[in-house]
């Protein structure tokens, strides 16, 4: 018997965009992919809207699990994203380009965990357990680049982040998404 439970990391809203894509290291987000309205109240001249996606299957007989299959990868949501043409250069979409690496970051930690994980009859609760762990952390992290950077003004700031981030992606390669 198969039972199959999807969760979505990050804001509900986005299950119905059909149009996001995952993160792959040989392409990198241009102003297209920001398709967003721009919030013009907002002091920000950017936002990326990046999540993990998450779901699991679980194979069990009647009284055991038996195994399981995960899918994990960082994902862009263009209709969510947002830019303020005109107030925005390379710089900034470096900024933006970051959160989603530090997203596919966190979905390269959380496959980390998964593959450390044994069929058991506790496998759903400790993937959940996961999925909220690494939620928490990607927006901890998420909240520290922004403001270590100053959302992109500290140069210095963001450029150790990048260093930061490209060196754990490479940590973790066999994890890519």
């Amino acid at each position: 018997m198969y039972k199959l439970l999807i969760f979505c990391f990050g804001l509900l809203l986005f299950q119905g965009d059909k149009t996001e894509f995952s993160w792959n290291e040989n392409t990198k987000l241009t102003w297209k992919d920001f398709q967003g309205k721009p919030n013009l109240n907002s002091d920000a001249v950017a936002v990326t809207a990046s999540g993990i996606t998450f779901s699991y299957s679980i194979k069990k007989t009647e009284t055991r699990v038996i195994s399981f299959k995960t899918l994990i990868k960082a994902d862009f949501y263009p209709e969510h994203s947002w830019c303020k043409k005109g107030e925005v250069d390379d710089h900034v979409l470096g900024h933006e380009q970051l959160h989603f690496d530090i997203t596919e970051l966190h979905a390269r930690l959380f496959k980390q965990k998964v593959a450390r994980l044994k069929p058991s009859n506790t496998v759903a609760e400790q993937l959940q357990r996961y999925h909220k762990e690494i939620d928490e952390a990607l927006e901890k992290m998420q909240s520290e680049y922004d403001n270590e950077s100053n959302y992109s003004i500290n140069k210095e700031g963001q450029a150790l982040w990048k260093d930061y981030v490209e060196k754990e992606l490479k940590r973790l390669h066999k994890y890519k998404s």
